[in-house]
């Protein structure tokens, strides 16, 4: 049997808004503004870092050392943290940095908390949008500009005919049998849009998508999406339905139904 994590009794939920408060301070000096952007990729490929990645993530990383020094930190751009406790935050500065470094807001900063193995807490920041999503003990919220938080509910979908499908990039799809099954997925949905990095989650969570299909991921990109779209009632998996923190080949759906048949139709 599977056991629930109990947390001890501390609001972390009101440390990660600090956290993205912090963050958010931090990169926006730096949007739509000339940058140096770096190639951390070797040979012909392409994966940016800029300035605003290195500068939000040392701002985190400071402030959960100071709050919460037993508590192992993961990040994108600098070396793991390890601890011996139990409690793991796992961020991504600027989740996007290809849509940040062209100016476009669909980008974000994830703050992610694991407790002894379990992801329990998610949250989802863009600064320049001033949009805030955010789950944490089991339930989703939102939250735009000044406005009142609202509770996250995806929306009900019988099946792909009538889906909204997004993913980031078709070049998430490195491998001919992963761009075979993204096919047959995209052929059967509705409609399919590209770009959004972990926006497009979070539009699943408010009810806006209703399937999110990538591939080549790491734990920092899915973390903290993770307790955003099970909270607000949706799934996801990666592609052979096992829990999605490591990253990898990802499949998250609003509708139970729609999960079924996106896993049917990628083992082809």
């Amino acid at each position: 049997m599977t056991r629930t994590p109990k947390l001890p009794a501390v609001d972390y939920i009101n440390f990660a808004h600090i956290l993205a408060d912090l963050s958010g301070a931090a990169i926006l000096p730096y949007f739509r503004r000339a940058l140096t952007v770096k190639n951390k990729a070797q040979g012909a490929g392409f994966d940016p870092v800029t300035a605003a990645d290195k500068t939000a993530e040392r701002v985190i990383r400071a402030a959960i050392a100071k709050s919460f020094p037993d508590h192992g930190i993961v990040g994108e751009e600098l070396a793991a943290t390890k601890r011996a406790g139990r409690h793991q935050w796992i961020v991504d500065p600027i989740d996007g940095t290809r849509a940040f470094i062209m100016g476009s807001p669909l980008w974000g900063t994830l703050i992610g908390l694991v407790d002894d193995g379990k992801p329990v807490l998610g949250l989802m920041d863009q600064p320049f949008t001033r949009e805030r999503f955010w789950a944490y003990r089991g339930t989703a919220h939102m939250r735009a500009g000044e406005g009142k938080a609202r509770r996250l509910k995806t929306r009900s979908c019988r099946g792909l005919a009538e889906a909204v499908l997004t993913s980031t990039h078709p070049d998430l799809f490195a491998r001919s049998d992963e761009q075979a099954a993204f096919g047959r997925l995209k052929t059967r949905a509705r409609l399919t849009r590209y770009g959004g990095d972990c926006y497009g989650y979070c539009l699943l969570a408010a009810g806006f998508v209703d399937i999110v299909v990538e591939a080549g991921l790491k734990p920092h990109d899915v973390a903290a999406l993770i307790p955003i779209i099970e909270g607000a009632g949706g799934r996801i998996t990666t592609w052979d339905n096992k829990p999605a923190l490591q990253g990898g080949r990802i499949l998250a759906t609003g509708d139970a139904r729609v999960h079924k048949e996106a896993l049917e139709l990628i083992r082809g």
